[in-house]
């Protein structure tokens, strides 16, 4: 048995409660969690703006250590550490032939299985392949990457998700050159993952967006030149502070309609917007005809980050061990299982960074 926060239902408070957690099976891992960072897609799920079987043990972004492994496991042995990928390319679908593997058709299937049990015996799912809210969990060898040498378990967590979503949407779908110009909207774990590597890209001026005055400290220190309150105002000022241009990439870390097409608006024409964001169906976007051909501007969609797990991590340590890249800045809260539901209620008030489940 060991401690889960349990979704019993979508729109249901998570339980932190008992689980029976069996030992792995063919091809499977048992990994003891060191930490998980409560992100907003566990939000999402929560709510029901993303669909996954319940009752279900939510968190996909964490890092632990393997502590027993299933028949066929070759990859890791116990002891190692590990990083869980939540969404592993299946290699044989039209997506991944593509090579376009955050697209892979396959990559949540494993969300739908049956992997532990309540002390009552009601099947549980593993919300988004890896279950991370619990002490423990079992997973798929391939939901584990090898852990990157010189990265402390705690911090590694915030790779599997965050740092490769917000670099990757800067890096991969935005494709960022040196001296452009970047607005960040949304100072979340995934926004202050995508300042970060907006610096790095060179960026000339890197402007944070976001309705609380409380996190102008934060994008700063992860390389925002400029902070500005969103309001109705916003496209314009940005265009202000670039010779009324408007940016040459925006990067929308939100998910709702009105930011998606503020973002938009303050690019320059022929920018760049890149939609990280994950709204519910409810919120349409539209534009005319005539600003689209005028504007000659881009607007993408971007899944993980349009990240490769497997070839991106190595780079993103090394980002670390060089001193570019800081995880520790993307923290704004370390807690416990139990406090999963504060952090929740902190980011639908657009409070902090990212809350990290430290175990």
């Amino acid at each position: 048995m060991v401690r889960a926060a349990v979704l019993p239902a979508v729109g249901a408070s998570l339980e932190v409660t008992d689980i029976d957690l069996p030992d792995p099976g063919p091809g499977q891992v048992r990994v003891r969690l060191a930490a998980a960072g409560v992100c907003h897609s566990d939000l999402s799920l929560s709510n029901g703006t993303m669909r996954v079987p319940v009752p279900a043990v939510l968190g996909h972004e964490g890092a632990g250590t393997v502590v027993a492994v299933g028949e066929g496991v070759t990859g890791v042995a116990p002891g190692d550490g590990v990083v869980l990928n939540w969404a592993p390319s299946c290699g044989s679908c039209h997506a991944c032939a593509l090579g376009e593997v955050w697209l892979c058709a396959n990559a949540l299937n494993g969300a739908a299985d049956v992997y532990a049990h309540t002390a009552d015996g009601t099947d549980l799912h593993p919300g988004l392949n890896v279950a991370a809210f619990a002490e423990e969990t079992v997973v798929s060898e391939s939901c584990l990457l090898p852990l990157p040498e010189g990265i402390p378990l705690t911090d590694a967590a915030l790779l599997g998700c965050a740092v490769l979503t917000g670099y990757g949407a800067v890096h991969h779908s935005a494709r960022v050159r040196e001296g452009e110009t970047v607005a960040v909207y949304g100072v979340g774990g995934v926004g202050l993952a995508a300042l970060q590597a907006a610096r790095i890209a060179g960026a000339s001026r890197i402007v944070a967006v976001d309705v609380s005055p409380e996190k102008e400290e934060l994008a700063r220190l992860a390389g925002a030149t400029d902070y500005l309150i969103a309001s109705d105002t916003t496209p314009r000022e940005i265009r202000g502070l670039t010779g009324k241009q408007g940016v040459d990439v925006a990067v929308e870390c939100v998910g709702r309609a009105t930011t998606i097409r503020t973002a938009w608006d303050s690019t320059r024409r022929g920018g760049r917007t890149t939609v990280v964001g994950i709204g519910g169906k409810d919120q349409q976007v539209t534009f005319n005809a005539l600003e689209l051909f005028h504007w000659g501007r881009t607007l993408a969609g971007c899944v993980y980050g349009n990240s490769n797990p497997a070839e991106d991590l190595p780079v993103l340590a090394e980002h670390v061990r060089a001193g570019r890249l800081d995880l520790g800045a993307l923290v704004t809260e370390r807690i416990a299982l139990d406090g999963i539901p504060a952090a929740f209620d902190n980011m639908l008030a657009g409070k902090g960074g990212r809350a990290l489940v430290v175990f």
